[in-house]
């Protein structure tokens, strides 16, 4: 796995690609297609910018029937995922089978006979599209409860799905007949089978209302948040702070109940409770590796404990597991389960299991990707090529990982592929130009060549000849380097974002920044030719890929453009079925244009319909898509944080795609949240009855804006929170059978 420095790196390169994407993105949004963890969103890192987020939301108890529940049993035909599922969130022991949640891979469960693994995700499965991420798992008889966005229960068949009820969770309980759920900022809630029952900082004893922990003792419900310990018997509340208890910190991780002691790990130490007295062991008083404690679990009078690797103590005496004195694939630990003389462990980097003297290291992933980041694709015949944290190929059963450990690269972050003949072409972020033919690796870098830059974007093959975009254009005949750049060509800008040939022409995608440089060279090996904002049809100086059919090019920038040589025709989200128009990719088909969006999924155009993909209407895994390739009838799509999504379109696209042209309605808010108003801005691609509602947190309905028939098109509505209270609400949009909904939060 990457290392987080790396990591770091990576996504701020990422923010700048976005940015540059579009200036209108919220922050937020930004962040989270970055790769960073959602500012409000998981069970690591992220939790502390959770807590500080948290508002003033003051809800009242409500106790409201099960509604706007879905029942599922969600396939996609044709669709398949491959993610890297590698870091295990949480853990629950069924008996014969292991669950496992992970981050990016979705739901695991493992025989623990056999070791056999069954994947469930967005794709395959009724498990709620989240990013593929699960945080929090329960076991209640034969039904698996599953925490993600919303709260998920599985019955083995059916897949039902509570998210208007929950929102985000982080931790599931099960005390008898009634489900605990912790959520992300709606407090507490309760789950009786018909009835819910919320908990928050405005109508009860509950210290925040982001909860992080729950476990149970005989009767009472002990809840671990941002911002204290709660304990609560049915009617009262008794809350333990750093400033009225033994408490080490405020920030509550996790719990375990052992007999009459209740242990609580928090980002201060780990602290045992009795009832009476408090003990607290911290890194300046005991073994403990690190006052983070992440995970407990209790075997018998020993307690097991997830902080900078696992410890074990047992009243006495620490032990500590770690990378370098055992088989701990990483010494970070989300989360411990024990399963009579076996631990179980989930770590960043798999699940590790533990009988006391041997190690087994279990991979969680559906494939051997080693990160859901995907920057590049290429097919090779059968083979498809992934440029991700390394280089890897896929030969449709095996799965092969080349990084500097195990290669020539000097670095692991892939920027760009080409293939010629027998030879891969791999463009890293800072280790230069890499050839791979099959054995032997070649490395060209500034201290060897002339490549101008280390810093390798784009690259393309002509003949015998690599096109490379590095600090300018240069090329390479395997014996001599051409380089052009701003100061002896017609190059606009030295940032060259990818490269295309067209017969003897070489077009360039530079990348503009703001309102000055940048735009689409031709270059025909004499003549520099450059089209930008102020002398073509281009709505950008920002040109990220570029695509040729026939004499036709395509251009992926602030939307999507097709120049014949002379006419100039832009689509954008206003004057066709273009779902976004952030356009990172292009591949073409036939008379078919796929395009892959920023924020929409991906677009099929065969120069007359539109056809969106997206998480809501089909398997593809994220919405974000960085990379597109097609290998036959197969679709290979690239995400930025969820792996690669694979659609076949021959012999399914018939049953796959949305039958109804409803389904490429859509839905956009303007500010969000809002005060006083904010605009809804809905589309509808042919003429229908339409009908736009805002629904509070309960589920009712709490005003109706249109319920009229309206022809194709798209329309604009200003939505006022006059008659509304501060709270969160769900606007819903319903055209014939299709419904898409957007959370909104009023804020007064």
């Amino acid at each position: 796995m990457l290392s987080e420095t790396i990591k770091i790196s990576f996504r701020q390169r990422r923010i700048r690609r976005l940015f540059r994407n579009s200036l209108a993105m919220p922050l937020e949004f930004l962040i989270q297609l970055a790769g960073y963890p959602k500012l409000v969103g998981w069970k690591s890192a992220s939790l502390s910018a959770r807590c500080l987020a948290e508002g003033e939301k003051k809800l009242k108890v409500i106790i409201f029937a099960a509604f706007l529940t879905a029942t599922l049993n969600a396939q996609y035909p044709g669709w398949t995922s491959y993610t890297n599922g590698q870091q295990v969130n949480t853990i629950a022991d069924s008996g014969n089978e292991l669950w496992i949640g992970t981050q990016g891979g979705g739901l695991v469960k493992m025989n623990k006979t056999t070791g056999k693994m069954t994947f469930y995700n967005h794709t395959n499965s009724g498990l709620p599209y989240n990013y593929n991420r699960v945080v929090a798992l329960a076991i209640e008889g034969s039904t698996v409860w599953i925490g993600a966005y919303g709260l998920t229960k599985f019955d083995g068949t059916n897949w039902t799905e509570y998210a208007y009820q929950t929102g985000t969770v982080y931790a599931i309980a099960v005390q008898d007949s009634n489900i605990w759920v912790g959520t992300d900022d709606r407090g507490l809630v309760k789950f009786d089978g018909t009835n819910w029952t919320v908990y928050n900082t405005g109508n009860s004893g509950l210290p925040y209302n982001a909860v992080n922990a729950l476990a149970i003792e005989d009767s009472s419900i002990w809840i671990g948040t941002c911002n204290g310990l709660a304990k609560f018997d049915g009617t009262n509340w008794t809350v333990y702070k750093t400033s009225n208890s033994g408490l080490p910190d405020n920030y509550v991780r996790t719990i375990a109940i052992e007999e009459s002691n209740i242990w609580i790990g928090t980002h201060g130490g780990l602290a045992k409770f009795d009832g009476t007295n408090w003990t607290v062991f911290n890194t300046s008083n005991s073994d403990l590796p690190s006052n983070s404690v992440q995970a407990l679990a209790i075997e018998g009078s020993t307690v097991w404990i997830g902080a900078n690797g696992l410890s074990k103590f047992d009243g006495t005496n620490w032990t500590v597991y770690d990378t370098l004195n055992s088989g701990l694939s990483h010494n970070r630990v989300y989360s411990i389960v024990i399963d009579d003389s076996i631990k179980w462990v989930g770590t960043y980097n798999g699940l590790a299991k533990f009988d006391g003297v041997n190690w087994t290291a279990f991979n969680t992933s559906n494939s051997g990707l080693p990160d859901n980041h995907i920057s590049e694709l290429a097919i090779e015949e059968n083979n498809v090529w992934i440029g991700t944290n390394g280089l890897v190929n896929f030969d449709g059963t095996n799965w092969t990982i080349y990084d500097t450990s195990n290669s020539g690269l000097l670095y692991n972050g892939i920027h760009a592929l080409a293939i010629e003949g027998n030879n891969i072409w791999v463009g890293t972020w800072v280790g230069g130009l890499a050839k791979f033919d099959g054995t032997n690796w070649t490395v060209y870098d500034t201290s060897n060549s002339d490549l101008p830059s280390n810093y390798v974007q784009a690259l393309a093959i002509e003949g015998s000849t690599v096109w490379v975009g590095a600090n300018g254009l240069s090329k390479f005949n395997g014996t001599n380097w051409t380089v052009y750049d701003t100061l002896n060509s017609g190059l606009p800008d030295n940032d060259v974002h990818a490269i295309a040939i067209e017969g003897s022409n070489i077009w360039i995608a530079t990348w503009g920044y703001l309102f000055y440089g940048g735009g689409l060279v031709k270059f025909d090996g004499v003549n520099w030719t450059v089209y930008d904002t102020s002398n073509s049809g281009l709505p950008s100086n920002y040109v990220k890929a570029i695509a040729i059919e026939g004499s036709n090019v395509w251009i992926a920038t602030n939307g999507l453009v097709k120049f014949d040589g002379t006419n100039w025709t832009v689509y954008n989200t206003s004057n066709s079925g273009l779902p976004d128009n952030g356009v990172n990719a292009i591949a073409i088909e036939g008379n078919n244009k796929w395009v892959g969006t920023s924020g929409g999924g991906i677009a099929k155009f065969d120069g007359t319909t539109w056809t969106v993909f997206n998480t809501s209407n089909s398997g593809l895994s994220s919405n974000c898509v960085s990379a597109l390739a097609i290998e036959g009838s197969n679709v290979w799509v690239g995400t930025d944080g969820q792996g690669i999504s694979v659609y076949s379109f021959v012999g399914i696209e018939e049953s796959s795609n949305p039958k109804s042209p409803l389904q490429n309605s859509k839905l956009e808010i303007g500010q969000n949240p809002f005060i006083k108003s904010t605009i809804i801005k809905y589309f509808i691609p042919v003429r229908t009855r339409v009908i736009l509602s805002v629904y509070d947190i309960s589920g009712s309905c709490a005003k109706t804006l249109i319920n009229e028939e309206k022809p194709a098109g798209v329309y604009n509505i200003t939505l006022t929170a006059n008659d509304l209270k501060t709270g969160i609400y769900f606007v819903r949009l319903t055209t014939g059978t299709f419904k898409t909904t957007k959370k909104i939060t009023i804020i007064k």
